[in-house]
């Protein structure tokens, strides 16, 4: 299956493929970068989400893409997964880029395009986000994308927030 192409003003969205383990990898090792991600990760963990979100787009026709720059310079990943938080199946919106990205405005350029896509394009009913209780600057960009709040709870053995978007008005 061929993933629709994804981009904003100034990222562009290719489907996770092997060929993208290197960047995931150093993405994975930076600690900065993995503070809120559940800790570094192994080169092996790595190799096993990558296969895991790979299988994901197969299952469900969407997934995570990897982003570049226009220039071709590896970003970041982003994407839509199926969760299940609290028993309840859900559909979380994610992204994360590298450390020297950080501050420039990408998360908030990336969080509306994938609302819209997973809400418009996919006509999903709503979309989460889960964000660990002390990152601010997540929650942040996901109060700008129109989410709402909507409880604490623990998921993966981390205290989180759970907010949710469920139109883009």
């Amino acid at each position: 299956m061929t993933a629709p192409p994804f981009r904003t003003a100034r990222l562009i969205g290719e489907r996770l493929s092997e060929d993208h383990l290197a960047d995931l990898v150093a993405l994975h090792l930076d600690p900065d970068v993995s503070r809120y991600l559940g800790g570094v990760r192994s080169p092996e963990t790595t190799k096993d989400y990558l296969a895991a979100n790979m299988a994901h787009w197969e299952t469900h026709g969407f997934g995570l893409w990897v982003l570049r720059t226009p220039a071709g310079e590896f970003a970041g990943r982003a994407g839509l997964r199926q969760v299940v938080v609290d028993g309840r199946e859900d559909i979380e919106i994610a992204y994360t880029f590298k450390r020297t990205l950080w501050g420039r405005g990408l998360a908030s350029e990336i969080a509306p395009a994938l609302t819209a896509y997973g809400l418009v394009q996919l006509a999903l009913p709503s979309l989460v986000g889960l964000v660990e209780v002390e990152n601010g600057a997540s929650r942040r960009v996901l109060e700008k994308s129109n989410y709402t709040f909507e409880r604490n709870t623990t998921w993966r053995g981390q205290r989180i927030v759970l907010y949710r978007s469920s139109s883009l008005s």
